[in-house]
């Protein structure tokens, strides 16, 4: 995955109402009703036996070594609150946008006579629904990294640096050398 990727899927996690199970147990229990029963779907899930699954349903085994914690807590982070996370999706999609933070290396293509050398910004922006719609459209769709950074750098280029269309009419923005991301729904 990719830092546009990663930040949207980190937005998506803190619109969670409740907080995920911590037991390794409680996990398990989860996953399982998640799977409709199936402790074989699950073990092939996490790589691990079927019979590995029951035990920490059972409650005999407790403390999974580190790699299949790993494992455990990111296929429960993955299917947990799906509704919740789909709403408000949905909500920024339609209607209240989303705001991206950023530090990264802004270069433009402009008018002769202007410096086209890229610098280093930090830009924080709101960007409209149509943008949101577009990134959660293009994720969900498998795009690519700079598939998802094109579509950031139009949205700040049509909002941040041409100003909704009122000045810099002809500017092209690339949107290179990231530092960071955050994004925010």
């Amino acid at each position: 995955m990719g830092i546009i990727a990663d930040s949207l899927d980190k937005a998506t996690a803190n619109t969670q109402t409740r907080p995920i199970p911590k037991s390794a147990q409680a996990q398990m229990r989860f996953l399982v009703k998640y799977a409709k029963g199936s402790t074989r779907a699950v073990a092939q899930r996490l790589g691990v036996t079927q019979r590995t699954v029951e035990r920490y349903l059972k409650g005999t085994l407790k403390r999974p070594r580190r790699e299949l914690a790993d494992r455990l807590a990111a296929a429960v982070r993955q299917d947990w609150q799906p509704r919740v996370k789909q709403r408000a999706q949905r909500r920024a999609a339609t209607s209240d946008g989303l705001v991206i933070e950023t530090r990264a290396r802004f270069g433009f293509t402009a008018a002769p006579g202007s410096t086209d050398d890229g610098r280093m910004r930090r830009v924080t922006q709101h960007l409209p629904p149509a943008y949101a719609a577009r990134l959660f459209e293009a994720q969900s769709s498998g795009a690519t990294e700079q598939q998802l950074q094109a579509i950031a750098a139009e949205g700040l280029q049509e909002v941040y640096f041409k100003d909704g269309g009122r000045r810099a009419d002809g500017l092209l923005v690339e949107f290179t050398d990231i530092d960071y991301v955050e994004i925010d729904f």
